[in-house]
């Protein structure tokens, strides 16, 4: 019934394991997956319901502009507030993909034949993770800083003319 290609030898695999299937621990394997989605959709929802907000925010203070100068102003505001929006959120998801990746590695040392021997390759790996989310908290720190004196700069010359 059954040749050798991959397609029929997954569907053969797939025959013979069903009747071994146990749906309360297909359950138990998918909870990390659906906790890891919720969390990101969690999130997701939490940032756009912030980004809303601020646009709103935005919009509203355009419109009692009275002068080129206040729109300008607000513009201005809008865009530092905006910037700052995204570095905390680009945070927040870096923090949880961090989390969900030293979880994920957890889990792959707690099923492993030979944890011991995984076990420096786990501690590495999570290192690694943090490492880079602490190089990235870096950066955006000293991205925030030069934009600032940047600003400042600009200020100062334009109130010295």
């Amino acid at each position: 019934m059954f040749k050798n290609t991959p397609f029929e030898a997954i569907a053969k695999t797939m025959q013979e394991s069903a009747p071994k299937m146990n749906p309360a621990a297909v359950q138990e394997a998918l909870k990390p997956v659906q906790d890891n989605l919720k969390a990101w959709a969690d999130l997701a929802q939490a940032q756009a319901k912030e980004a809303q907000a601020a646009l709103t925010e935005s919009v509203e203070s355009i419109k009692g502009a009275k002068d080129p100068q206040a729109a300008f102003e607000v513009f201005k505001a809008s865009a530092e507030a905006g910037m700052a929006m995204f570095a905390k959120n680009l945070k927040a998801a870096t923090s949880l993909s961090v989390d969900q990746f030293h979880s994920s590695v957890d889990a792959i040392e707690k099923a492993h034949p030979a944890r011991e021997a995984f076990a420096p390759v786990a501690k590495n790996l999570k290192a690694a993770a943090s490492t880079a989310e602490s190089t990235l908290d870096s950066v955006m720190e000293k991205g925030a800083s030069v934009a600032a004196q940047v600003a400042s700069v600009t200020k100062t010359k334009k109130s010295g003319k």
